[in-house]
């Protein structure tokens, strides 16, 4: 009995440390990023007992409360440009940018067969809406407008007011889903899994009709000291995390 009681009382003191070893955050991740950084923090609070607490959102709205002093510790953005803007404004951890993956843009529909394997059926105007992000607020819309440029269709369909405007991709993908538009240009990982789109009908965007949809990753101020931050970062880049990121399609820098 003695030495079962001994077990326990090792036990209850192992549990407890890891408990009180154990941190949390609040991190800020671009909606296109949203499946992925859920299974992974999941997997992360399973595996570290830290606990990341997400929210979803376009970057240029997180990048606008960041600078209003939120106690957003992580930024996972949507571009590159940001973090960076971020840390020559001094609201980071200097040396912590990276980026986390790189995403690719694709022309969408919730409808079987709509879309063909060129991305035509965009040029050829069968459809009454499009849906694209605010290029304002959300990089994936900044892709998308150069797409549009490049194929000579963005004054076309602004004239015949046929873009329905997201102000983030994660509500772009939203209208394209229920037939608010027919089309939407969304991030491929939105719509993808495991080497095929998971609904519907798309076209992944050629990458040369577009800047290269870099995503950087950057601690922030309020997560200097965290160490569960740190914990994610590392947890970022393991094979386990790695393995759930290429299933949605990105690519690793």
């Amino acid at each position: 009995m003695k030495k079962l009681a001994l077990i326990l009382a090792m036990a209850a003191a192992l549990l407890f440390s890891q408990v009180a070893l154990a941190d949390e955050f609040l991190g800020a991740v671009a909606s296109n990023f949203e499946a992925p950084a859920k299974l992974i923090a999941a997997e992360f609070e399973k595996d570290t007992g830290h606990k990341a607490e997400l929210s979803f959102g376009s970057t240029g709205s997180f990048a606008a409360q960041i600078r209003n002093e939120s106690p957003i510790a992580l930024l996972l953005a949507a571009d590159d440009t940001t973090p960076k803007a971020l840390e020559d404004e001094g609201l980071t951890v200097p040396g912590s940018r990276f980026t986390y993956v790189q995403g690719a843009l694709v022309l969408w529909s919730a409808t079987e067969g709509y879309v063909d394997d060129q991305g035509q059926v965009l040029k050829t105007g069968d459809y009454k809406h499009l849906a694209v992000a605010d290029p304002k607020m959300a990089p994936y819309g900044v892709a998308a407008y150069e797409l549009l440029k490049a194929w000579d269709l963005l004054e076309k369909l602004e004239k015949e007011e046929r873009l329905v405007t997201g102000q983030n991709i994660g509500q772009t993908v939203q209208f394209a889903q229920t037939g608010n538009a027919e089309l939407g240009l969304v991030a491929q990982s939105q719509v993808w899994k495991d080497g095929k789109f998971n609904s519907g009908s798309g076209w992944i965007v050629t990458p040369d009709l577009y800047a290269p949809i870099l995503q950087d990753a950057v601690i922030l101020k309020p997560g200097a000291d965290n160490a569960a931050v740190k914990a994610f970062i590392d947890y970022l880049k393991t094979d386990k995390a790695k393995e759930i990121i290429l299933s949605f399609g990105y690519k690793l820098q």
